[in-house]
């Protein structure tokens, strides 16, 4: 059973959407540990609407936290405290698509951050979106994961951007899964499209 733990490089990069495709072709479990914001409209909800596979099953988050924010200022919020002891990957004979909150350096608490969850028999994808400043960002998590330890693979999203792509790939050295393209809208069927595209690279990862 494969357990692939989504993260990005910043915000709004694509992990969700990457996440429902790796889903959908694996057929495989979701769960994001860490939920922050719009709770009637979560990325779980997000995930199980776009899969179209009777498989996958959405487990519940740890941490359901009402404030858009990053998770430690949203739980201080809400009064509460993320403790990661907490957050426990869920029972499952199925693999696992596990969607971490922001990138890896985001804080949960004043000691621990979204890398602190990322257990080490996890593979890794990073999601890279191109916009200036992305190849710094994407290196420098790239470069966190793989001096962690961490068997990591790329997966690019929006418009094509060959040089920024090649750099990524050439100073990282990591594996490349494919790249979502710039779509006018995502559903299950261009879901699915992807996950048919991908699954070949990802059953290998």
């Amino acid at each position: 059973m494969q357990q692939i733990f989504v993260t990005g490089i910043s915000t709004e990069v694509g992990k969700t959407i990457a996440s429902a495709i790796i889903a959908e072709a694996l057929e495989a479990d979701y769960w994001k540990p860490v939920q922050a914001g719009d709770l009637d409209n979560t990325d779980s909800h997000k995930v199980k609407s776009l899969i179209s596979n009777d498989k996958t099953v959405i487990h519940k988050s740890s941490y359901e936290l009402k404030t858009p924010m990053s998770p430690h200022a949203a739980a201080e919020r809400d009064g509460v405290k993320i403790d990661r002891l907490d957050i426990v990957e869920p029972e499952t004979d199925n693999s696992l698509v596990i969607e971490g909150a922001g990138g890896i350096l985001v804080p949960l608490s004043e000691n621990d951050t979204v890398l602190d969850i990322i257990m080490p028999t996890y593979h890794v994808v990073v999601v890279s979106r191109h916009y200036l400043g992305s190849i710094n960002h994407t290196l420098l998590t790239i470069g966190w994961l793989q001096q962690k330890g961490y068997d990591v693979s790329v997966l690019f999203s929006g418009e094509e951007n060959p040089e920024t792509e090649n750099i990524i790939l050439h100073k990282t050295g990591v594996s490349l899964i494919g790249r979502i393209d710039e779509e006018p809208s995502f559903d299950k069927a261009v879901i699915k499209k992807y996950a048919d595209k991908f699954a070949s690279i990802l059953k290998t990862l």
